[in-house]
């Protein structure tokens, strides 16, 4: 089996690194979101549906060679993968996630989701976004808790393609859409899971709305205490023992 560690926005895979080096599986697969600094196939839309169906492929190749996986889905990763769990229950071992309150029906966007998903506005901000200086865009990433190293591989991947993704996305994904895969959500049930709460993130209301979607899929939970949106840069240590506890219990 392989462990399959999907990123969210604005990132690729290089948010994984540090703690890849702690976990002591070596069957570890990380997916890049396409548009997220690499290219996206011919006729790619960026909508969540088709961010959906690229994973579902993604993943369905994985099980073929080695047997159902174990997701850990971060921020987007952990929307688009939840929904590919949802549908498609029997690709997976076990999933790991912490963005369920984005499932909550009384879920609501953050400020930033707000801006992309306004026609205009979302414009607007990354046109502001390209024009700021380098170093400036890497400290603003820094005060959301990511390493100066990693965030300036971020800001490196932060193209224009990358911009026009998230605003297909996120505009894709404006309630009551999020509620509706919400109402969909049950099949996630019968495959064992863990929400991942981290206290100190502002974007997904874990300690609520998240508690209350993992208790109704039976799920187990684990707060880190401390750690905020990147908790997997912010302890990669007590992450991979996290993860490795669940996946030695299951």
């Amino acid at each position: 089996m392989s462990a399959v560690l999907l990123h969210g926005n604005p990132e690729t895979p290089v948010i994984w690194g540090p703690l890849i080096e702690r976990l002591s599986r070596t069957d570890v697969v990380t997916p890049q979101l396409p548009g997220f600094g690499c290219p996206v196939p011919a006729g790619f839309g960026a909508t969540k549906e088709e961010y959906v169906d690229w994973f579902v492929g993604v993943v369905e190749g994985i099980v073929a060679d080695s047997g159902p996986v174990d997701l850990v889905g971060h921020d987007w990763g952990g929307g688009i993968g939840m929904r590919a769990v949802a549908l498609r229950p029997e690709l997976f071992r076990s999933w790991v996630c912490d963005v369920l309150g984005l499932f909550h029906p009384d879920y609501v966007w953050h400020d930033f989701a707000q801006i992309w998903q306004t026609p205009g506005a979302g414009e607007e901000y990354f046109a502001q976004s390209a024009a700021t200086p380098v170093e400036d865009r890497v400290a603003i990433l820094g005060s959301l808790g990511i390493p100066a190293d990693v965030a300036a591989r971020l800001v490196d991947a932060g193209d224009e393609l990358m911009g026009q993704c998230v605003l297909s996305l996120y505009r894709s994904a404006a309630q009551p859409a999020m509620a509706a895969w919400g109402a969909e959500l049950a099949p996630a049930a019968t495959v064992p899971g863990l929400a991942v709460i981290a206290p100190l993130d502002p974007f997904v209301q874990g300690e609520t709305l998240g508690t209350a979607v993992a208790d109704q899929l039976g799920a187990r939970r684990q707060v880190l205490d401390g750690q905020g949106h990147w908790w997997m840069l912010g302890d990669p240590a007590a992450g991979a023992v996290v993860l490795e506890a669940f996946w030695g219990s299951i």
